[in-house]
């Protein structure tokens, strides 16, 4: 996947994305074809990676009746752990992209054929329950979309996404969303305020599909509802929000990681509003009232992760930068 420099650099198209969260995350049980039936209410914090799409500066590259011949060549700056070929989330995006925009579809053209450059750079840690892949394959579309001069419309972006797994499309737009079925069924919510978070973090990653798989073994299909998260969003209330803050999947995620209950406990002692298991683990999530809390927050318990983070909430969705 990885080539050689091939001359100096053509346009080029930056997008910075940022990581989900799930305010709230019930499991209502397996459906017919195996994936589980949720009911989510997600929200993007300001914990980005960042996807550089560039073109070679060759007129080969950059006109775009040469686009049937493009090949791709895929770059990561970050830590172990993150796929580096084809199984990148970010690379299977660009090459779905490939096939719906007609990018490509020549194959092989002698080895001279233009290179797109994809470059993934990553901070959203990895496998720890915040989207980073999923995020990771939204930018590709974002960057790409632009780059090879696609033209689609970010709801045309959104149900291409959904090909590619539960959390992408949400990627694609960002904010704050209801979302159900797999996950892919989206419906905007109404957000009032900014949200502070500590993010503790966890260098040990933890299988989705382990999670799942345990959940399954050891719960039963959720009743719970999200009434109380949308409306302690509807009116900015920090307090009730942090109080309402909801995952089925942490039974799965402490049966796995017994210590997790005790670092949530300990973020409750230390005045979190609120603590819970980001998603799937093993990150989890602490509801401040405000910069100087969570600051003070972060502070006595940075000693009990590998890493801690302070993010706000909402972050919006890709931001795209020609140039």
């Amino acid at each position: 996947m990885q080539t050689e420099e091939r001359g100096p650099q053509g346009p080029c198209a930056r997008v910075r994305v940022p990581s989900k969260i799930n305010l709230f995350l019930a499991v209502r049980g397996v459906r017919p074809d195996g994936y589980h039936e949720l009911v989510s209410v997600m929200q993007t914090v300001t914990l980005y990676d960042a996807v550089k799409a560039c073109l070679d500066a060759d007129p080969a590259a950059v006109h775009p009746s040469t686009r049937r011949f493009m090949g791709l060549d895929f770059t990561v700056e970050g830590p172990d752990g993150v796929p580096r070929d084809g199984d990148n989330l970010a690379v299977r995006a660009a090459r779905l992209l490939m096939d719906t925009a007609g990018v490509g579809t020549s194959g092989d053209n002698g080895g001279t054929e233009p290179i797109t450059r994809l470059h993934l750079s990553k901070r959203i840690p990895v496998a720890a329950g915040m989207a980073g892949g999923s995020a990771d394959a939204a930018a590709a579309l974002v960057a790409l979309n632009h780059l090879w001069e696609a033209d689609l419309d970010r709801e045309q972006l959104r149900r291409l996404a959904a090909e590619l797994g539960a959390d992408v499309p949400f990627c694609v737009v960002g904010g704050t969303a209801l979302a159900t079925g797999t996950g892919t069924a989206l419906a905007q919510v109404l957000t009032r305020g900014t949200y502070h978070w500590v993010v503790g973090i966890s260098d040990d990653p933890l299988s989705t599909a382990d999670v799942y798989r345990t959940y399954d073994e050891v719960a039963q299909p959720s009743h719970a509802e999200p009434d109380l998260v949308l409306q302690a969003l509807r009116t900015g209330d920090a307090e009730a929000l942090g109080a309402a803050l909801y995952n089925d999947l942490e039974v799965a995620a402490l049966h796995l990681r017994p210590e997790l209950g005790d670092r949530r406990q300990a973020l409750r002692d230390a005045g979190a509003l609120g603590a819970v298991v980001a998603g799937s683990g093993p990150t989890l999530l602490a509801l401040a009232d405000s910069a100087q809390h969570a600051a003070e927050l972060r502070a006595a318990v940075a000693p009990l992760f590998d890493r801690t983070e302070i993010a706000l909430s909402p972050a919006g969705g890709p931001e795209l930068r020609p140039g």
